[in-house]
């Protein structure tokens, strides 16, 4: 038997695979878009004196990451002309996406949207659904490049290249908006075009990183010589049917669990940025804390729970990430009873993001685990859409549960949410068993 030294040298030779590499930069390609769509974007607007109902409305584009299943099955059984023979099944949607993307972002960069706002809604919706296919189908990669065991690992460094870019395309975005309008004469377009031209051009990140990758070895399905119904059985049906066939009726429980697992944080989320303006925070502070800090604690959270999910074992990190998640919240609630505090904003923030980081990471290598290599893009759409459906309706609620009762109950509530979990979790791990000894643990 080997000592703990030697297996934790083992543990963190993974982080220098390039499949690990390979990953993170994906992950960063697939985290880029999404605030540019949705908190970016409703800055600009902002700026740009749109109202606050047509910026509200204007964010349901970013819905498109929450019904992505509907259209997961085409990505994960089609075959797109000239890119799958040049690159690759998974690779040539990649490239489609990833392009698509850019297309796109250029189209909102020359897009005043004080002089037309439904060209820039158009492109904004294609950059939304081309970044949820670009989801897809590197979700889709990673589960296929990589076995079970090294999931945990992949999954903490695909959330740090994922949060990294989220903060690039969110604080950097704002800094190097207000660097370009020295002036700060109020609304300037061309700050926001040279903006979201650069956020454009790092999606090249992305796109090299793709044309330098390798296709996965797993078995491309072919349906050329079959009627359309057996196309649509194969490729819509047979994904869903296959993993309720696997477990029976314990995929009832797996569903459960994987639609209240984040509720306690994405609940929390929705209200936060109104709670730190409500408790009298500055913009800088929440920029520096909220925005700089806490994306920072986010990736490093990442790190070590990919790390610590290898070692230990998912379902154990997962129990652990529910606990944090619900603890995390009770913080909250301290800090809303004090009020403005900023050592306490940061510990309180720092905290949350940590464990959100770790939680995530867990919770991608069990999602991973539960999906066959056969339907990977599908089964695995199915579940990240389970996984926000919930708990973004009812984080919906969120302000008038406020408005009822105050910030600390609230906060407290959300915390409670993760009990039910934290047994979901237990009860799961005794009756659905992973097959692998290392993501069983």
């Amino acid at each position: 038997m080997r000592d703990s030294r030697s297996n934790w040298s083992e543990t963190l030779h993974h982080l220098r695979d390039g499949r690990v590499l390979r990953i993170g930069l994906l992950g960063f390609s697939s985290g880029l878009p999404l605030l540019l769509v949705f908190g970016t974007l409703s800055f600009w607007l902002a700026e740009a004196k749109i109202d606050r109902s047509t910026i509200g409305y204007i964010s349901w584009v970013a819905l498109a990451y929450a019904v992505k299943v509907l259209w997961s099955p085409l990505v994960d059984q089609l075959r797109i002309p000239w890119l799958a023979q040049r690159f690759g099944r998974r690779r040539g949607w990649l490239l489609l996406s990833q392009l698509l993307v850019c297309i796109g972002l250029i189209g909102m960069a020359s897009t005043d949207p004080s002089v037309n706002l439904s060209r820039m809604v158009i492109f904004a919706f294609m950059v939304a659904v081309s970044s949820a296919t670009q989801d897809i189908v590197v979700d889709a990669y990673r589960i296929e490049t990589a076995e079970v065991r090294l999931q945990g690992i992949m999954a903490g460094i695909y959330t740090s290249g994922y949060r990294l870019a989220m903060f690039v395309s969110s604080a950097g975005a704002l800094a190097l908006a207000a660097w370009i309008d020295v002036e700060d004469a109020g609304y300037q377009y061309a700050s926001w075009r040279a903006v979201y031209l650069v956020m454009a051009g790092l999606m090249g990140v992305g796109i090299l990183t793709t044309l330098l990758s390798p296709e996965p070895d797993v078995a491309a399905p072919s349906f050329r010589d079959e009627r359309w119904w057996a196309w649509v059985r194969r490729a819509i049906i047979e994904p869903f049917s296959e993993f309720l066939a696997r477990y029976g009726a314990r995929a009832l429980l797996l569903l459960a669990l994987i639609a209240t697992y984040r509720i306690s944080d994405i609940v929390m989320g929705v209200i936060a940025n109104v709670f730190y303006i409500d408790t009298g925070f500055t913009k800088d502070q929440i920029a520096i804390v909220v925005k700089t800090f806490g994306v920072a604690m986010t990736v490093a959270g990442g790190l070590v729970g990919g790390v610590l999910t290898y070692r230990v074992g998912v379902m154990r990190m997962m129990f652990i990430g529910g606990v944090l998640a619900a603890a995390t919240n009770v913080i909250f609630a301290v800090l809303a009873m004090v009020g403005q505090d900023d050592w306490l904003l940061v510990i309180a923030v720092g905290c949350d993001t940590f464990s959100a980081g770790i939680a995530s990471s867990a919770f991608i290598a069990y999602l991973s685990a539960l999906t066959n290599v056969a339907y990977s893009a599908t089964q695995y759409a199915l579940f990240s859409s389970l996984m926000l459906l919930l708990p973004k309706f009812v984080g919906g609620f969120s302000g008038a549960i406020v408005e009822a009762t105050n910030y600390p109950m609230f906060f407290g509530l959300t915390a409670l949410m993760g009990i039910p979990v934290l047994a979901l979790v237990v009860l799961v791990r005794r009756v659905v068993p992973i097959e692998s000894t290392s993501l069983g643990k």
